[in-house]
């Protein structure tokens, strides 16, 4: 398993991107995208994305020169088409975009249709924290790839569906919430695939509704289906992944899952942003987050623990560790990236 630098892996995506068609300064844009995924261990949201990146590019289906296209507007409001582009450069767009708005008038929602894939959605709600706001985030699947079976069902009806929030204030950085609303995210099955390893008990069905471990029943004719999250009360985890599908494509003018999908390209997004200082002030908000970290991470532990996590707390820890040590990457997601170098006759880092 190689392990290689954050500085290495983002330049070695940044020539990869740039090979396979894109601008040096979108190229670079979509890579630091990518390589902070992994060095907050998102590795599903990371540079194993980028050899399907570029297979929709070279297919014509990515567009890697489109740009957010403002459909209609209001102080409070843009909804927007993204052309196909890179999801990372259109939703970056659009996140300035409703910050600007949310610091006029208190809030903005802004929906997204026609975008590639958009990547971490953490990353989108740590601009509005850094702005000091808050920010609610959901994006569906653009009707394709459907994934997540309703509770009882044995095929696949929704994307996994991710959901997420921002809040500013944290004695170590923002609180943000970043999950889908399923037992894994999808990325995480394909990593598992990729690498030719099993996936833990409780992600995945088979086509018959079975528990498996083996990520290829995911990807079989007919296919097996993502668990939605909670266990013995997955009802709850599909309920709320319903309505996440139906909040990004319903407002965003694209499509909510249907029969006969579309291959997977990208996803519909909606995104709020809410400015504290036009609502109980930021300073308000401040000292209530503040005397609640203090207070909720001052319960006694039970034995063995060492301490709670809030919203945050493992991205941060990881990061830390990864910037240290580097960025581990299985044999067969790094096989795949040399081989898409090959193709394009990239030179790969050492590692």
């Amino acid at each position: 398993m190689p392990v290689i630098t954050a500085e290495k892996l983002q330049a070695f995506a940044k020539e990869l991107f740039v090979a396979g068609g894109s601008t040096p300064a979108d190229a670079g844009i979509v890579a630091t995208s990518l390589v902070e995924s992994n060095l907050r261990g998102h590795d599903s949201h990371g540079v194993m994305r980028i050899p399907f990146y570029i297979a929709k590019v070279q297919e014509g289906a990515l567009n890697a020169n489109g740009r957010l296209q403002v459909v209609h507007e209001t102080p409070a409001v843009l909804v927007c088409d993204g052309e196909w582009g890179f999801g990372q450069i259109l939703s970056q767009d659009l996140m300035r975009r409703l910050i600007a708005k949310a610091g006029t008038i208190g809030l903005a929602c802004g929906t997204l249709r026609r975008s590639a894939h958009i990547g971490r959605l953490g990353e989108y709600a740590e601009m509005a924290t850094a702005a000091g706001m808050a920010a609610i985030i959901t994006a569906n699947t653009h009707g394709a790839a459907p994934r997540v079976a309703p509770v009882g069902g044995k095929r696949p009806r929704l994307g996994t569906n991710p959901l997420c929030m921002g809040m500013p204030g944290g004695k170590d950085g923002p609180f943000v919430l970043d999950f889908g609303t399923s037992a894994t995210a999808e990325g995480k099955v394909r990593v598992k695939k990729i690498a030719g390893q099993q996936v833990p008990l409780g992600w995945i069905l088979d086509p018959e509704g079975k528990p498996t471990t083996d990520p290829n029943q995911l990807y079989g004719d007919p296919p097996g289906t993502i668990l939605p999250m909670g266990g013995d009360q997955a009802y709850k985890g599909f309920g709320l992944s319903y309505m996440v599908e139906l909040l990004s494509g319903g407002l965003s003018g694209g499509p909510c899952a249907h029969p006969n999908p579309p291959p997977p390209m990208g996803n519909c997004a909606t995104f709020l942003v809410l400015d504290p200082k036009h609502f109980a002030g930021a300073e308000h908000m401040l000292k209530e987050a503040a005397q609640l970290e203090t207070y909720v991470r001052g319960v006694p532990l039970i034995d063995g623990v060492k301490q709670v996590y809030l919203p945050g707390d493992p991205e941060r820890s990881t990061l830390s560790a990864r910037e240290v040590a580097g960025i581990p990457l299985d044999d067969g997601n790094w096989n795949a990236l040399l081989k898409l170098a090959t193709e394009l006759k990239v030179t790969p880092p050492a590692v």
